[in-house]
């Protein structure tokens, strides 16, 4: 992550992995049926480790105190014990084979109250946003007394620095402007207490090791793609959260990925890239060899058509977005507008902060988060969890309804007319929390099949007399801007686009060509839907570090979109011919 003029301006990734598009006749319905509703025990007993924490929570929010008199009002300790398994093969070598297992400890300390504590916003200098404790390392063993020591040293550090920071709180504010939203730093949330089972990784990595060696040897025979790989990545992870106002949480989960690249340059020195990755909750759902061999494959031989393809001009006009690159278009461009702390940061240019009930998307798209969706269709969702990392029940929230825009994304850090969390404060451990988007949905009313959609781009162009369209057919990520520091602009990264010829040549495959625009702007344009909702799993990248997301939409055509050349390298491509191993 990259911040612009010191943090005045945040700029956002979402990383591209398994797009699927489910088949799923009503997904509303679909979606219903594939929530996970959560009761309030689990069905579990609690891990030793909640006593442990428990007890020294306890005990800390008894006891300490400053010289002052400063105590903590609030206390959280959350501690994530994650296992993870990777294995990756280049041309039929593995070249890593690494397993972890790590319990990292994250203190969050508040002092002061409710209304004003250490966590406020600082507007004169320094470091604006308060940040989280780190990662502090754990006995990867059930002992309380190394447990315990690691608790009472880190939060004496912990609540020190985060009365140092009050008091340089306490006095911005005398000499800086009034703040134009006065909401309270920390919203008072019911205490949850609910206990799943812990769970250890199951992986065969033995199974998985001789697979991705055997299928990445299919790269030999294809020598002009100068890099490649297959990772099998299984992941797997109890949190626990202890809070000082009663929750007690012990959630697990697992994630699995086959991830698949192949890389090139052209003869221009443009370097291209592909890649695809299956994402599954268990290791049962993992794609079979054939599956895996199918989509490396299509990697190679994409990259190695882009290498041949023309280079892409600037170029304004109707386009149409599948759905996997739509998905990521609104996670950019909308999701990130809507997160709740970007309301009240006074860094931040609040695009929406002041349309709520106010049309921000055509009348025929809706748009909600929902972490509680396990599955859409058939496919796992990145973005699913019970619990946010506040210890916040997740839930669904409505955002824009028939294009009027209802309400943000939460954490427990209100703003203006949204008091409470809706269950979406999230962050990599280490960090401080931030609201982020989970699982971002876009429904639309006004729904043609995609064939009908690409008449429909081809009739815009005959209106605009443009002799070509643009089909956006993937999309590797992007980034948005949301700063006032810099431009209200997104890019998005497209890795397949063709040209759709009106006089009916056929398609044409293009590279180097990125999406840019501004939001609102880039809104307005879109004119019609498909009726093939698809998945895009993916990472996203924020304040508060990477935390697993997925988006859904619909393909999307707009009447009028901005793509610009890509940055090229300008070195050559390797001097001497590539080696030529074995074919497989």
């Amino acid at each position: 992550m990259n911040t612009i003029a010191l943090f005045t301006a945040w700029t956002v990734m979402f990383s591209a992995v398994q797009s699927v598009t489910p088949d799923v006749s009503d997904r509303a319905e679909s979606s219903a049926l594939q929530r996970e509703d959560v009761g309030e025990s689990g069905g579990s007993d609690p891990h030793p480790l909640i006593g442990y924490l428990a007890d020294e929570l306890m005990y800390s929010m008894e006891n300490l105190v400053a010289e002052d008199g400063t105590k903590p009002y609030y206390i959280n300790y959350t501690v994530y014990d994650e296992q993870t398994t990777v294995v990756r093969a280049t041309l039929g070598a593995i070249r890593r084979d690494r397993t972890t297992d790590s319990r990292n400890l994250n203190i969050d300390v508040r002092v002061g109250d409710y209304p004003l504590d250490n966590t406020h916003q600082l507007r004169s200098g320094g470091r604006g946003r308060a940040s989280g404790s780190g990662n502090i390392p754990l006995s990867v063993e059930d002992d309380p007394y190394a447990i315990k020591h690691a608790l009472w040293y880190h939060t004496d550090l912990i609540f020190k620095r985060a009365a140092k920071r009050l008091t340089r709180i306490k006095t911005d504010l005398k000499i800086s402007v009034e703040e134009e939203d006065k909401s309270d730093d920390f919203s008072r949330e019911e205490a949850h207490v609910y206990y799943q089972a812990p769970v250890r990784l199951t992986f065969d990595r033995d199974a998985w090791a001789k697979r991705v060696r055997e299928i990445s040897a299919i790269a030999r025979s294809s020598p002009l793609v100068y890099s490649s790989s297959i990772t099998a990545r299984a992941y797997a992870s109890t949190r626990f959260i202890v809070n000082s106002e009663g929750t007690r949480l012990q959630t697990s989960n697992k994630r699995y990925r086959v991830m698949m690249t192949a890389r090139t340059k052209a003869e221009d020195g443009m370097t291209l890239a592909q890649n695809f990755d299956f994402n599954t909750a268990s290791e049962e759902k993992l794609p079979s060899d054939a599956e895996i061999e199918q989509a490396f494959r299509k990697v190679i031989s994409q990259v190695l058509a882009l290498r041949e393809a023309p280079l892409a001009e600037p170029y304004i006009g109707p386009a149409i977005l599948r759905n996997r690159s739509s998905a990521v278009f609104f996670h950019e461009i909308f999701g990130h507008r809507i997160e709740g702390h970007r309301q009240k940061d006074v860094t931040e240019g609040q695009t929406f902060t002041k349309k709520i009930n106010e049309p921000v998307l055509p009348s025929f798209i809706s748009v909600y988060d929902d972490p509680t969706l396990a599955h859409m269709g058939d496919i796992d969702l990145r973005g699913h969890y019970l619990f946010d990392d506040e210890g916040v029940r997740a839930t669904r929230v409505p955002l824009v309804e028939g294009g009027i825009l209802k309400t943000f994304l939460m954490s427990r850090s209100p703003v203006e007319g949204f008091p409470q969390s809706n269950g979406h404060g999230r962050r990599q451990p280490g960090r401080a929390v931030a609201s982020r988007q989970a699982n971002l949905v876009v429904e639309s009313t006004r729904q043609v099949s995609f064939e009908e959609l690409r008449q429909k781009l081809l009739e815009e162009c005959a209106k605009q007399g443009k002799p070509y369209g643009l089909l956006l057919e993937d999309i590797s990520g992007g980034r948005t801007t949301t700063g006032r520091g810099g431009p209200q602009s997104f890019k998005v990264l497209p890795l397949v686009v063709y040209r759709i010829y009106a006089d009916g040549r056929p398609d044409e495959l293009i590279r180097g060509a990125d999406i840019v625009g501004t939001p609102l702007t880039s809104f307005e344009k879109i004119t019609y839907t498909a009726d093939d909702p698809g998945v895009f799993n993916g990472s996203c990248g924020a304040e508060s570090g990477w935390v697993p997301a997925s988006a859904v939409s619909p393909s999307i055509l707009v009447s009028t979109i901005e793509i610009e050349k890509r940055t090229r390298d300008q070195s050559l491509p390797p001097i001497l011919d590539p080696p030529l191993g074995e074919k497989p």
